[in-house]
């Protein structure tokens, strides 16, 4: 239910939402960790991923402005595999079943955003694609060749063909920036250092970059990602971290802690 008697200072003077920003939307406060759960569904089964978790601002301990996402790691060990069933069963399977029961049968990657609350995950978003940076560190875990995946997520084949995931592997994904973003941003700066991170066995995804004259060169705001795959977490983002000393550009902003979360759960204490 909405209020019209809500104080004007809440709408920018310079109109920067457009007509979005003439509606105000009072919501429930959720308090937790966000984190990022998708499955594959082909209708009727839900063939979940690992949990990853994405970090939106844009400089080391959650400070600066949000961004589209400035990194993420996978899996998230604050999801344990019983919540993780409950995730699947209480939200991913039983949105999957109401949409076939009301005959509109989604087929796809279903994208969960979800808040870890004291009374338990709530849902604050979906989306019908794989999450960025999320996908940066999903898809190198995956164990099974996606384009069968994706040929038994077509065919109604998810219960007997679930895809296969890398065991005892972790993923550390970092967004590379231009300077000013996400405000305004120069392009065609070059990058260099593309080659050191292949030497270092690290992934190097593109997103705003351009090729003029045989130069790599920045086109816009989150420029690439480098991505790390390794046993545990911790060596996942000090691999990563020394791509990042390789692969730069002037002006280059990006984050050193992704992961930070799950690596102080991971240290706290636990009893035996």
């Amino acid at each position: 239910q909405g209020y019209p008697a809500v104080s004007l200072p809440l709408w920018p003077q310079d109109k920067a939402f457009g007509l979005a920003g003439e509606t105000v939307v009072v919501e429930e406060l959720l308090e937790g960790e966000e984190v990022s759960c998708l499955c594959f569904s082909d209708g009727s089964t839900v063939a979940p991923m690992p949990p990853a978790q994405d970090h939106k601002r844009l400089l080391d301990g959650d400070q600066g402005p949000n961004t589209g996402g400035m990194g993420a790691y996978c899996p998230t060990p604050q999801v344990s595999e019983e919540l993780l069933l409950q995730v699947r069963e209480t939200v991913l399977q039983k949105t999957v079943d109401g949409m076939r029961q009301e005959g509109a049968p989604y087929v796809g990657v279903l994208y969960a955003g979800l808040m870890l609350t004291k009374d338990g995950p709530k849902v604050l978003e979906f989306n019908c694609r794989f999450g960025d940076p999320e996908c940066q560190v999903l898809l190198p875990l995956l164990k099974s060749d996606l384009y069968e995946v994706l040929q038994d997520t077509l065919q109604g084949k998810l219960a007997t063909n679930p895809p296969a995931w890398l065991d005892k592997s972790a993923a550390v994904t970092v967004v590379v920036a231009s300077e000013g973003y996400p405000g305004e941003y120069k392009k065609g700066v070059e990058i260099t250092g593309l080659a050191q991170a292949k030497e270092l066995d690290l992934q190097v995804f593109h997103a705003g970059t351009a090729l003029r004259e045989g130069r790599v060169v920045t086109c816009g705001g989150r420029v690439l990602t480098v991505t790390a795959v390794r046993p545990d977490l911790e060596s996942a983002l000090q691999c990563v971290n020394r791509g990042l000393d390789a692969v730069s550009f002037p002006g280059a902003v990006y984050r050193r802690d992704i992961g930070h979360r799950a690596i102080a759960f991971l240290r706290q204490p636990r009893c035996v």
